[in-house]
């Protein structure tokens, strides 16, 4: 059997701990990490309702960083998803930051991932509003993702983006399905608003102080910042099995993990593009890894998944029911979650909690 997070964190996490410190947040995580679905956390004690069978299930930490317990977070996210498509293509747009920014960014990251998403997604609102373009409002989401399949530091946004938007209650379609909006146009905007703020946020006491802070915007303005849109899903449904392999997810899932030995994860990555996407073994110490996982900690509190345009949260379903009505579109039917537990012997997902198991000391 492979090893986990869980494994890992239980069997050096101290190791981490002495080396690089004793950080409050990154110790809240690995404890809890370390706990999840263990006697520490208690449980319950589950007797199937049609065969009598029991099964014990301890309770999940529910941390966010948690690789176990994202499964019934993405399911009820999907449902709730799948309720608000519609029957038009739909493109995946990716905003990312250059090297030059990252390690500011790293001691900023909430301020400056508050900053990356309000720049990406004002540079599609606005280059979309521009009747050179699209000439509509656009309705999206989008989700910060901060790693690489090596667990580097690599701050980037998806968003999933409808090929087209309402103008003066009619739909304006993208006049290409495989064309969403210029590129260079979107980069250059995307740098500029992102600089911009960035520059705000310094002038307002809300950066920590960086002395090389106008060599490195400098650094940062002389590259190009990429941005790109892959071709569009192949169909509404493709949209939602795209998204459930990236919402709710954290830097590595337990089934990348190939194994811990010696003091040595090794875990499965996929290559770089100009690679050809092939899969390859990485190999780190089980300190390094941790530190790697660690970069990618959310601040708390803060919303890795956010909605803009006619789908932002506020008068999502006025402004859904109108494009709904443009479109002549119905409510399409959300898919039934999975049963969080099946029987083993039976197969049926109907159970009956018959004892509490309470908390235990880890000690």
């Amino acid at each position: 059997m492979n090893a986990t997070m869980a494994d890992i964190v239980r069997k050096h996490g101290a190791a981490y701990t002495q080396a690089h410190g004793t950080h409050a947040p990154e110790v809240r995580i690995l404890s809890a990490i370390a706990s999840c679905r263990t006697a520490v956390l208690g449980g319950h004690r589950y007797r199937c309702a049609e065969c009598g069978r029991e099964e014990l299930g301890f309770n999940s930490c529910r941390n966010r960083h948690c690789p176990q317990c994202l499964g019934s977070k993405t399911g009820k996210w999907l449902a709730a998803r799948a309720r608000e498509l519609l029957p038009v293509p739909y493109f995946h747009c990716v905003f990312t930051l250059p090297s030059e920014l990252r390690l500011l960014v790293l001691r900023n990251r909430a301020v400056a991932f508050d900053i990356l998403f309000r720049a990406a997604a004002e540079t599609l609102q606005t280059v979309a509003r521009d009747k050179k373009h699209l000439g509509a409002e656009l309705g999206f989401f989008g989700i910060l993702h901060t790693w690489t399949q090596k667990l580097e530091f690599h701050p980037h946004v998806h968003f999933v983006v409808p090929a087209g938007g309402v103008r003066e209650e009619r739909w304006i379609g993208c006049k290409s399905r495989k064309f969403f909006l210029p590129i260079k146009v979107l980069s250059a905007v995307f740098r500029g608003k992102f600089i911009a703020y960035l520059k705000d946020a310094r002038e307002r006491g809300t950066l920590k102080e960086e002395p090389d802070f106008d060599s490195i915007v400098a650094a940062a303005r002389a590259t190009p910042w990429v941005v790109y849109c892959k071709p569009p899903f192949a169909s509404p449904t493709a949209v939602l099995k795209y998204l459930s392999r990236y919402t709710h997810r954290i830097a590595i899932s337990n089934r990348r993990i190939l194994g811990l030995r010696n003091g040595v994860v090794s875990f499965s990555a996929r290559a770089a593009r100009w690679q050809h996407g092939k899969r390859q073994t990485i190999r780190l110490s089980a300190v390094e890894f941790l530190r790697r996982f660690l970069l990618h900690r959310v601040p708390k509190q803060f919303t890795r998944i956010r909605h803009f345009g006619f789908l932002a949260n506020r008068n999502r379903t006025i402004k859904l029911t109108l494009v709904r009505s443009v479109l002549k579109a119905a409510v399409p039917q959300a898919p039934l979650p999975k049963p969080w537990l099946v029987c083993g012997s039976c197969k049926a997902a109907t159970w009956i909690v018959v004892a509490t198991i309470n908390p235990c000391n880890s000690s």
